[in-house]
């Protein structure tokens, strides 16, 4: 169970510095090599310092956590209304920029409880955003629901991003080519092929994915 307790100031420098340190840590060697004693040699500070600052290590990944997904939903939010946001929502769906992070919460949130019930809460935040979003966007596009249910279009785009990148993995390509030719030439119908591609591409890059 994560303790209630937090010492140390919430924007202290230290606190920072740590979190930077433990994120690199869990994209280098994963989430098993996130101990305190590691991440205080990286981030050139004594050990006692992570727990003055998080308690205990799962109040630290939920930190790590918290910082990349409020990240992620400021920048969906500017994506959501940019020029194309079809377009920048798939973009968001396949950028692999936060891959490794997500791969390894994930697997780190199958073993902690209270990590994945916080990793569940910004999920949903994240899928009610992108809905909303979405169903307003076909709205104006005039798409009635029942030709392309707001949810399902949302749903699709991240599942096929998430399959691409897990298969990129393994470097199974087969199909890839298709999937993508096929929603990027619905979002275009829908959308158009302006030059605000340009610009919604641009912006994915800022995102963090969780």
């Amino acid at each position: 169970m994560v303790s209630e307790r937090r010492i140390g100031a919430p924007d202290a420098k230290n606190r920072t510095v740590l979190l930077d340190a433990a994120e690199q840590l869990m994209l280098e060697e994963g989430y098993t090599a996130v101990t305190s004693r590691r991440v205080a040699r990286a981030a050139g500070l004594k050990s006692q310092l992570v727990h003055y600052y998080f308690g205990t290590m799962d109040e630290l990944f939920l930190a790590l956590f918290e910082r990349r997904a409020e990240e992620g939903l400021k920048s969906q939010r500017e994506l959501l209304d940019s020029e194309r946001p079809l377009r920048a929502l798939w973009e968001f769906s396949t950028d692999g920029t936060g891959a490794a992070f997500t791969t390894e919460l994930t697997a780190l949130a199958n073993h902690r409880p209270a990590i994945r019930a916080e990793v569940l809460r910004y999920a949903e935040k994240f899928r009610a955003m992108q809905v909303e979003s979405v169903t307003e966007i076909l709205r104006r596009y005039r798409i009635s629901p029942q030709a392309c249910p707001p949810a399902v279009l949302v749903v699709l785009m991240a599942a096929i991003g998430r399959v691409l990148g897990l298969e990129d993995n393994l470097g199974l390509s087969l199909g890839h080519d298709d999937a993508i030719g096929w929603l990027t030439t619905f979002i275009d119908e829908v959308e158009g092929d302006g030059r605000a591609a340009g610009k919604t591409r641009r912006a994915t890059r800022k995102v963090a994915l969780i």
